[in-house]
């Protein structure tokens, strides 16, 4: 790890430390591996929480802070120790005496060490700060931590009486990014906007959704990603108007529309764009018509990213040209704020307008304040905006007919800056004509 980055994963610490206080001690564990079958395991992905603050992503990892130690001694790393025939059959380690240069923290341990040292850890603290209700074995662990130290209290030991969730402290570091964080989504962004690029260039009827996820996945592994954000979707026809369709396994058919919601890590931050595109190269009138509606509705909403504003200003900019475009396709009638209360573009637009976007696809962070107010918009936030309109077979409404098997979403990913924002997607294209452009190009 470079020296600049050990000392962004430093200041993160630093600034946990100092919002859990004094009298405070938090431990952050790696989830297992899981088994896929037999002897062969998931590809695996560390907890986000544990890679925001040390950058570590080894199984069996154990990151402690305990704010009340010296400077120097306050960031501890628990990690797998060097092991030769370990390392000829699965791969090399770092081990305790490297991780500690690499990763930048004060102390480092042999993982089979923890079970002793902890308890001194543990000693003199009041609270613990630790994620609990993910992995019941580790939850066993560490409650089993608790009553070992609790004998202490005879002698007079301090130890902790409370445990928090450290998501309460970190959730709100996470929602405003870092210089480093903003860069690493450029990138991340620039990696699928060339790989979305690549699949409306190459498709064409009769060829299948998983041939346009491969090549997705071949121009994110070709990159260096450290992976797929998410399961990728591509949905041809009546596939897209199933908002979390994954199967990707249909053949795409001349006249229709297909939708792809694909996204790259770079350094485990996500990027997350959705495109929809003809399979043939050219929009029928009413693929159009609706795409237009959809991309009227993002450059609304996007015009609401800035700082003072509310999330909930972008969704409601989308609903409101979403309905718009409703009423103008006869698909629904009457007064476009009468509707909105209603509700009735719910059959065609079930879902929000956006989610926080950073280490994990739908990132860490609330959408309301203390006041249950939708959240203020500030510098540093990043989100998606992906309005959409779906007219599937479920709907059984005559009007929707002629835009029946039609299902559009269009997304963006938003950094909000000082003045206003940064679309870091925007060079994906995105109106009729550019879209028709690079599918023939």
């Amino acid at each position: 790890m470079a020296l600049e980055q050990a000392e962004v994963y430093a200041r993160r610490r630093a600034r946990a430390m100092e919002r859990m206080g004094a009298g405070s001690v938090g431990i952050w564990m790696a989830p297992p591996e899981r088994v896929r079958n037999h002897d062969v395991d998931h590809p695996y992905r560390q907890t986000s929480e544990l890679l925001y603050l040390s950058g570590c992503a080894e199984p069996e990892a154990v990151l402690v802070l305990c704010p009340d130690l010296s400077e120097g001694e306050r960031s501890i790393l628990f990690v797998r120790p060097r092991d030769t025939e370990r390392e000829i059959w699965y791969g090399r380690r770092l081990g305790p005496a490297r991780a500690r240069e690499y990763y930048g923290v004060d102390t480092t341990y042999d993982i089979n060490e923890i079970d002793q040292v902890i308890l001194t850890l543990l000693g003199g603290a009041e609270r613990l700060f630790l994620r609990m209700g993910l992995e019941p074995a580790q939850d066993q662990r560490a409650l089993k931590w608790l009553e070992q130290v609790k004998r202490k209290r005879r002698n007079g030991v301090i130890t902790p009486s409370q445990i928090i969730d450290p998501a309460q402290i970190l959730d709100e570091m996470r929602l405003i990014k870092d210089p480093t964080e903003m860069t690493w989504m450029r990138k991340a962004a620039a990696i699928n906007i060339a790989a979305h690029r690549a699949a409306m260039s190459a498709a064409q009827p009769e060829m299948y959704e998983y041939e346009l996820a491969a090549l997705l996945h071949y121009h994110y592994s070709r990159q260096g990603c450290t992976g797929t954000a998410y399961q990728s979707i591509v949905g041809g026809g009546d596939n897209a108007t199933i908002l979390h369709y994954t199967e990707n396994q249909d053949p795409l058919k001349d006249g229709e529309l297909v939708l792809i919601d694909a996204g790259c890590e770079w350094n485990y931050y996500a990027s997350d764009i959705t495109r929809t595109f003809p399979v043939n190269g050219r929009f029928s009138p009413q693929q159009r018509d609706v795409y237009t509606i959809v991309l009227n509705a993002l450059d609304a909403a996007i015009a609401q990213c800035k700082p003072g504003n509310r999330i909930q200003d972008v969704h409601e900019a989308a609903l409101r040209r979403l309905t718009e475009g409703l009423v103008a396709l006869r698909v629904l009638e009457g007064d476009i704020d009468e509707l909105i209360v209603a509700r009735a573009y719910e059959t065609f637009y079930m879902h929000r307008t956006s989610h926080w976007l950073g280490l994990d696809v739908h990132d860490a962070g609330g959408y309301h304040d203390a006041q249950g107010r939708p959240r203020i918009l500030r510098p540093g936030m990043v989100l998606t905006v992906e309005p959409g309109l779906y007219f599937h077979a479920y709907h059984n409404v005559t009007t929707a007919d002629p835009f029946q098997g039609i299902g559009i979403r269009i997304e963006d990913n938003i950094l909000i800056t000082e003045n206003g924002y940064e679309n870091l997607t925007l060079h994906t294209p995105r109106t009729p004509d550019e879209i028709e452009a690079a599918c023939t190009s």
